[in-house]
């Protein structure tokens, strides 16, 4: 049987038979696992390997950059730049030729939704007091 107790402000201590679980245990639980699954695996090796390419680091890393500035313009408001958006259309296009790219784009957005799950499942948990 699985009880609830309230320890001071912040910690919440899961009994399970005789083992205690406090939230920080499961937290870094699930730090571990995300390190061993496949998505993060599969992500990290190839974006090291882009990155110790000079050429293909650059390309990504330029792409990044302006993939940010179109993403920060649109959340605080300042609208949608056509022109930068065209050009982050056309970078991408470009890059995803290159197969190691494009790989290195599709693992990251495997691993992207996978932390967006993650967080979705968290957030359920505490939308109560939010």
């Amino acid at each position: 049987m699985e009880k609830s107790i309230e320890i001071g402000l912040s910690l919440n201590w899961k009994m399970k038979g005789d083992v205690k679980m406090n939230v920080y245990d499961t937290a870094n639980r699930l730090a571990s696992e995300i390190r061993e699954s496949e998505e993060y695996k599969s992500y990290k090796k190839l974006k090291d390997e882009i990155m110790s390419n000079i050429d293909s680091k650059k390309k990504v890393e330029e792409f990044e950059k302006l993939r940010y500035d179109v993403q920060l313009m649109q959340y605080t408001g300042e609208g949608k730049d056509e022109e930068k958006s065209k050009k982050l259309e056309e970078m991408y296009s470009i890059l995803v030729q290159d197969e190691q790219i494009k790989q290195y784009f599709d693992l990251e957005v495997k691993f992207n939704v996978m932390i967006a799950d993650v967080n979705k499942i968290i957030a359920e948990a505490i939308r109560d007091v939010l």
